[in-house]
């Protein structure tokens, strides 16, 4: 496909799209409903950034927060944070991209990724190594990259210890599993359906609790008796934070990264004392890929992990960009396993 018509004088790149860009614009706060598909200007890339022609963008729960605005951000927006492309044109001052390169995201607070097209800050963006797939490249950056630094960074994994991980299916439950086992831990994996369970063995897990069916915090005591887990990684937040929380060792620690059953309550600081001395943490991506360097390492070792074999990322489902409020509906509904991926 081309596109007819030269870039603006402030870029350096290829031809702009002649018509704009379809993207997914919220107008208003609500249900999936109110992802709208429209016909958006072509970002032009400012100082500092490029412009990305994308192949696939990344859906994540943090979208959802800001659709229903439990994320704060003004009105209208084009939803989405993560995607890969090719770079068509970069702003003045950059160097560290150029047309033609194949380049991915996450995380931009320029959000605009459920869109053909984005103009993203270029320290935010990682090179693809050759051999990686352009949509395995995009379920790899948000969801890689937090799997990464809650294994490696929030609470270093090694050999003894046992993690107890939830939602274990999806995609970043299924990429934790697998970086912990790597680190040597005992994991214990929770799901909601017998089919997420296969799923998760898969990746490697030691046990899998069916919460649809038993109580995730006795199955487990059954499993650790009195020593408890060592870590819990809790991305459901509000109807499960409690009894993570009761199922750690002295001086464990609760890694609360997700609200995907609301956000967790105000919680007075005795009641870590009582359960043990433990710790509690509210980790986010952003704080472990502070600097273009330590964005480009992390990425990097994902990214080497897949080259590897050692970590295998899955795209669960795939949807047109225009398809975008059925993505949001399945996945709050939790009918998805893996990565979510819409395709422009």
């Amino acid at each position: 496909m081309t596109y007819p018509g030269t870039g603006d004088g402030n870029c350096r790149g290829v031809a702009r799209f002649p018509t704009g860009v379809k993207a997914i614009r919220v107008d208003r706060l609500g249900g999936p409903e109110v992802l709208q598909l429209a016909d958006v200007p072509e970002p032009v890339p400012g100082p500092g950034e490029a412009l990305v022609r994308q192949s696939a963008c990344g859906v994540n729960f943090i979208d959802v927060y800001f659709r229903t605005g439990l994320y704060k951000r003004p009105l209208p927006f084009i939803d989405g944070r993560e995607g890969v492309g090719v770079v068509a044109a970069v702003g003045d001052g950059v160097t560290s991209v150029k047309p033609g390169d194949r380049v991915a995201y996450a995380q931009t607070p320029n959000m605009g990724g459920y869109a053909e097209a984005n103009a993203v800050p270029a320290r935010e963006l990682v090179h693809v190594p050759d051999g990686i797939d352009d949509r395995d490249a995009c379920a790899a950056m948000l969801q890689g990259m937090t799997a990464h630094y809650l294994a490696s960074d929030t609470f270093p994994l090694r050999p003894g210890h046992v993690a107890l991980v939830h939602a274990a299916a999806g995609g970043v439950g299924s990429t934790l599993v697998q970086l912990a086992k790597a680190r040597g831990a005992t994991v214990i994996a929770t799901v909601g359906t017998p089919e997420k369970a296969e799923l998760a063995r898969g990746f490697g897990a030691d046990h899998v609790i069916v919460y649809a069916q038993q109580d995730f915090a006795e199955a487990t005591r059954a499993l650790v008796g009195e020593h408890g887990v060592d870590v819990a990684y809790d991305s459901v937040g509000k109807d499960t934070w409690e009894r993570s929380l009761s199922l750690l060792r002295q001086r464990g620690m609760l890694v609360v990264y997700g609200n995907s059953s609301g956000p967790v309550p105000p919680i007075e600081p005795q009641k870590l004392a009582g359960a043990g001395s433990v710790f509690l943490t509210r980790p986010t991506l952003v704080d472990y890929i502070r600097t273009p360097e330590e964005l480009a390492a992390r990425a990097g070792a994902v990214f080497e992990a897949m080259r590897s074999g050692a970590l295998h990322i899955r795209v669960g489902a795939t949807y047109p960009l225009a398809a975008a409020a059925d993505a949001h509906r399945d996945l709050e509904a939790r009918k998805t396993t893996g990565k979510i991926l819409l395709i422009p």
